[in-house]
């Protein structure tokens, strides 16, 4: 293959530039435009690429109709990039990267910037970028298929790609994409109802979104999994009917499984083995420990959350016993809710959320770098023998792993606010009433100042991957910058290859 070769490659990824003041999670916009001059002063005589690796704007934070941006894409993405002061400085400094000679910017999308593989859109930003200057035009490249970014480091092949596409929630439905892309330049009009998305972009618009406009911090906190759904349900009983869509977006999940498999893979498209769907019960979206506080809470009998469901069920006459997911029965939904309101009623909301956030957190291996999650275990089995370091992003999670046999992965995190709850924070309800305030209160603000026992309860952790050709070795680092102009960069993890 006829790969592009650089001296350095650094790549940032989930920036989420995008919503309106108040609903914005990237805070560090002055620190990122003065990373993005930083790296265009590097090796002023040698190649240098800057490589965003997905989720740079985020058009699910903005007041779209539908689930995607169609006819109005372009002025979407102009109000992040040229109209908001937030976004806009960055946005100039990437302009001054790609207008400088032997600097290449290279865009992968991720899932939650779809836009920016439609062709207005990326005619939008090449204007903005560059101009009309040929040279700065031709420093721009883009990957908005799925095939994510590959090139050379000083001989080591690098692959880059956000990570979405090994998650069954976030696949991305490429050829649809490219669909709706070919309906725009043949002038044809292409429906919101036509456009199916994933299951997180469901959970992100139909529930998320209408949470954070009370609760700003729910962003913030990682991981997602399924036990988010108890949290979400104890700040909101009021949007129960909008909460138990996450039912059958949980399900989807669980049948998308079958959409990517092998979506990285060479060989295609390849269905799951018979049997290998798994089923979602209601104890697996409420966890442990509030499952423990419904059959605690008046529940008579001490089977599972499922078990009372239908039990409750087959009282009413005319009611079906459940609705079914895989080969399993999950019990109406509004009556997890309806439970679930009475039990908070009793204990109080500060231990109904201390709760969850337990679940949600259980076994949490959030900052390990070491960690070997999903996303790493899905990607690294995809790609083949001759890449050397592979680069995600999509976890918001860093990672800095070597895998042996001079083969290294990293995730370079992201540049939003990152909350971490520790287990002194929940260890019991006094110990997290201090924290509780703060995040009953919602606003960003009172959440950045927030402190517990002195530390921050707001992680600053801009991160950023660094590969570059030293002599006769290649050196990737995991690296978090800091300070403004000039920036400084300290070193997480730096991995070498002879």
């Amino acid at each position: 293959m006829n790969l592009p070769a650089y001296d350095e490659l650094h790549v940032i990824s989930d920036l989420h530039m995008g919503g309106a003041p108040g609903f914005q999670i990237l805070g560090e916009t002055a620190r990122l435009a003065a990373f993005v001059r930083w790296v265009r002063g590097q090796r002023p005589d040698g190649q240098v690429a800057l490589l965003l690796n997905g989720d740079v704007v985020d058009t699910l934070a903005e007041d779209i109709q539908g689930y995607l941006a169609i006819e109005t894409a372009v002025a979407t993405v102009e109000r992040i990039i040229d109209r908001d002061p937030a976004f806009s400085p960055i946005w100039d400094a990437l302009a001054e990267f790609v207008r400088t000679k032997n600097r290449t910017l290279v865009i992968v999308i991720g899932n939650h910037d779809l836009e920016v593989a439609l062709p207005p859109v990326q005619r939008l930003l090449v204007s903005r970028l560059a101009g009309d200057d040929p040279a700065a035009r031709g420093r721009l490249e883009f990957s908005t298929f799925g095939a994510g970014y590959t090139c050379l480091v000083g001989g080591v092949r690098v692959f880059c790609t956000h990570g979405n596409e090994v998650d069954a929630w976030n696949y991305v439905r490429y050829e649809d994409l490219a669909r709706v892309s070919r309906r725009l330049n043949s002038g044809r009009p292409v429906a919101l109802s036509e456009w199916e998305p994933n299951a997180g972009t469901k959970m992100v618009k139909d529930v998320m979104n209408e949470v954070k406009r009370r609760y700003a911090w729910i962003d913030l906190l990682k991981p997602e999994n399924q036990a988010a759904v108890g949290v979400l349900a104890v700040l909101e009983p009021s949007l129960a009917s909008r909460i138990t869509r996450v039912i059958p977006v949980v399900g989807e999940r669980v049948r998308g499984g079958a959409d990517y498999e092998g979506r990285l893979s060479s060989e295609g498209y390849a269905p799951p083995a018979a049997g290998a769907t798994r089923v979602v019960t209601a104890d697996q979206l409420l966890g442990p420990n509030l499952t423990g506080g419904l059959q605690g809470g008046g529940a008579r009998g001490t089977g599972s959350a499922d078990d009372m469901l239908l039990a409750a069920e087959g009282n009413l006459a005319g009611r079906s016993a459940g609705a079914r997911l895989g080969n399993e029965t999950l019990g109406t939904p509004q009556l997890v809710w309806d439970r679930l309101t009475g039990w908070i009623t009793g204990v109080g909301k500060d231990e109904a959320l201390r709760r969850a956030l337990l679940d949600w957190l259980a076994g949490d291996k959030t900052f390990d770098l070491d960690d070997r999650d999903a996303t790493f275990r899905d990607v690294t089995k995809a790609v083949g023998s001759e890449i050397g370091i592979t680069i995600t992003g999509h976890t918001h999670l860093e990672r800095a792993i070597d895998m042996g046999g001079n083969h290294f992965y990293f995730n370079c995190g992201t540049w939003i606010r990152l909350m971490r709850f520790t287990d002194a924070m929940l260890k019991d309800t006094a110990s997290f009433k201090p924290i509780y305030d703060v995040l009953v209160d919602g606003r960003m603000s009172t959440i950045d100042a927030a402190t517990f026992n002195a530390e921050p309860l707001v992680l600053n952790q801009t991160s950023a991957v660094c590969i570059k050709a030293d002599g006769g070795r290649v050196v990737g680092e995991l690296a978090h910058v800091e300070g403004g102009n000039p920036v400084s960069r300290r070193v997480m993890r730096q991995f070498e290859r002879n």
